[in-house]
Formats: C-alpha cells, sequence, structure tokens
C-alpha cells in the first residue's frame, strides 16, 4: 500500500511538470516577436504626440480669440464706407452732417452765382456812368446836357431829369419869374440830386449782403458739421467697444468735410464782397462826379439869368 501510494505521487509530478513545459518553451518566442517585427515597420517614423489634457485649454482659447478677432474685423470692414471720395462720405454721413453739406454746397453756389449777376451789373453800371459823365462835363447848359441824353435810361439821365423837373415846378410857382436868389433853388435840385444818388447805390449794392452773411457765418455752420460728426465717432467707439481708428475714421473725415466745405464758401464770399464793396464805392464816386456835373449846370444856367424851360418827358426814365 506504501508502494502505491508513492507510484500515485510520482506520476502527480510527472504529470505537472509536463504541463508547465510548454509554456516555459514558448515565453522566449512569443516575447520578443513583437519587438522584432514592428522595429522595422517604425523606423524613421516620428510618433504622433498624444494630447495631453493642460494643453486643451490653451488651444481652444486661441481659437476663441481668433474667431472674435476675424468677427470684429467684419464687423469694422461692414461699418466703413466703401468710397472715400467726398461724394462717397456724403452719402454715407448721418442726415444731420448731410443737411449742413449742403446747406454750404448751395451757400457757394449762391456765392458765384452772385459774383456773376453782379459782376455784368456793376460792370455794365459803371460802364454806363463814365460816359455819361463825360457828356455832362462838355454840356454848357441843362437844355444841352437834356439833349446829350435824349432817351437814354440811368442814374445819370435820372439826375438830369429831377434837375429838369425842379426847375420847371420852380418857374410855375414863380409865375416865370427869374428867382430872386438862386440858393432855394440850388438847395432843391441837390437835395433831389442826392436821394437819386441813395437810391442807386442801394440798387446796386443788392445782393452783397448775403455774401457778407455767407462769409460770416459758413465758418461755423461747417463747425457745426464737424461737432456733430466727432460725435457720432465717439458714439461709435462707445457703441462698438473698440479704439481702433478705422472704427472712428469715417465719421471723423465726414466731420472735417463739413469744415472744408464751409471755408470753401466763406473764403470766396468774404473775399467777393470786399471786391465788390471797393466797385461799389467807386461807382457811388461817379455818381457823386455827375450829381455834382448837374448842379453846376444848374447854377451856370441861373448866372445866365434864367433857365429854359425843358420838358422833363423828353430824358428816358
Amino acid at each position: 500500500m506504501r508502494h502505491t501510494a508513492f507510484r500515485h505521487l510520482t506520476a502527480a509530478i510527472l504529470l505537472a511538470m509536463t504541463a508547465t513545459a510548454p509554456a516555459m518553451a514558448q515565453s522566449p518566442v512569443t516575447d520578443p516577436g513583437p519587438a522584432t517585427t514592428s522595429a522595422p515597420a517604425t523606423e524613421g517614423v516620428q510618433a504622433a504626440p498624444q494630447p495631453v489634457a493642460g494643453e486643451a485649454l490653451p488651444a481652444a482659447e486661441d481659437a476663441a480669440t481668433e474667431e472674435t478677432a476675424i468677427e470684429e474685423d467684419a464687423a469694422m470692414a461692414a461699418t466703413l464706407p466703401h468710397d472715400l471720395s467726398p461724394i462717397g462720405m456724403f452719402m454715407a454721413a448721418d442726415i444731420v452732417v448731410k443737411a449742413v453739406m449742403t446747406g454750404l454746397a448751395l451757400a457757394s453756389i449762391a456765392t458765384w452765382t452772385v459774383w456773376l449777376v453782379k459782376s455784368l451789373e456793376l460792370a455794365a453800371a459803371r460802364r454806363r456812368v463814365r460816359r455819361d459823365l463825360a457828356m455832362l462835363d462838355e454840356a454848357r447848359s441843362l437844355a444841352e446836357a437834356v439833349t446829350g441824353m435824349d432817351g437814354q435810361r440811368g442814374p445819370a439821365a435820372a439826375l438830369v431829369r429831377a434837375a429838369v423837373a425842379e426847375t420847371r415846378i420852380t418857374r410855375e410857382v414863380t409865375a416865370g419869374r427869374p428867382p430872386v436868389s438862386g440858393a432855394g433853388l440850388e438847395s432843391r435840385v441837390a437835395s433831389r440830386l442826392t436821394r437819386i444818388e441813395a437810391r442807386a447805390g442801394r440798387m446796386i449794392a443788392r445782393g452783397t449782403g448775403v455774401l457778407a452773411t455767407i462769409g460770416s457765418t459758413a465758418p461755423f455752420v461747417g463747425l457745426f458739421g464737424t461737432v456733430w460728426g466727432i460725435m457720432n465717432s465717439f458714439i461709435g467707439i462707445s457703441e462698438s467697444q473698440t479704439t481702433n481708428l478705422a472704427v472712428v475714421a469715417p465719421g471723423i473725415a465726414e466731420a472735417l468735410l463739413a469744415t472744408a466745405i464751409g471755408l470753401v464758401a466763406a473764403i470766396p464770399a468774404v473775399i467777393i464782397y470786399n471786391i465788390f464793396a471797393r466797385a461799389i464805392t467807386g461807382y457811388r464816386a461817379e455818381l457823386a462826379d455827375a450829381s455834382a456835373a448837374v448842379a453846376r449846370l444848374v447854377s451856370r444856367d441861373l448866372d445866365r439869368g434864367g433857365i429854359a424851360v425843358v420838358p422833363a418827358q423828353t430824358i428816358g426814365g
């Protein structure tokens, strides 16, 4: 029985040894196998870096920042006018700035219109009064002056007509008798001539007041447009929450354009007004010379002993 138990123990040991022997034999072959086969396949190829949890957040922030910058650029491109020429800036301007620019442009047109009309009118008036003054200087009596101005019009003809009318009235009042003294007649004639001079000066100066008004107010109107445009620029800064110059540049350009148009309207108006003021002063001086010439003719006729009756209707109105 002892022999039988020993035999069973020996069989169990042999069985265990035979079970572990294949596993021990296969372990040297299977372990280095993948290393020897995979080494040539991965040689020269850089393995892709594995994402790290700490690097994910900065990458997401960079992407968000880039997307925000793209959106801001698109918004700024949408707010910028496509045309930065004066006409383009006018079309893109605020309604108040646009109204200011329109008013200043109309004022500039009015300035040049007045310049053209008054230049032609003043040149014709001065040429006519110089011609009439030359004729009055050559005349020897009031009747001769009436003959020389037969059918003509203008301030000089009105002066001669007023002198003739006053002498006719004086002869009617005195019943044809020569006046005791010619001082009364001369003063009445001088009074008529003075009023005609003043009326002619007012008529030739019509329209120049517009130039004075434009010259004095256009810079302030342009400044109002400038202030309004800059105010809109600051409002744009507040709404866009950015200090980028590209956002506020259109408003500033529109504001400066309003100032420029105001200066364009004001500077020529002041220059033209000063030119017309000097020309009108010269015209009034020539009218005064014509009035003095008529007064001399009246005084000369009085010294001759009387004034011939000349119908006032012979001189054009």
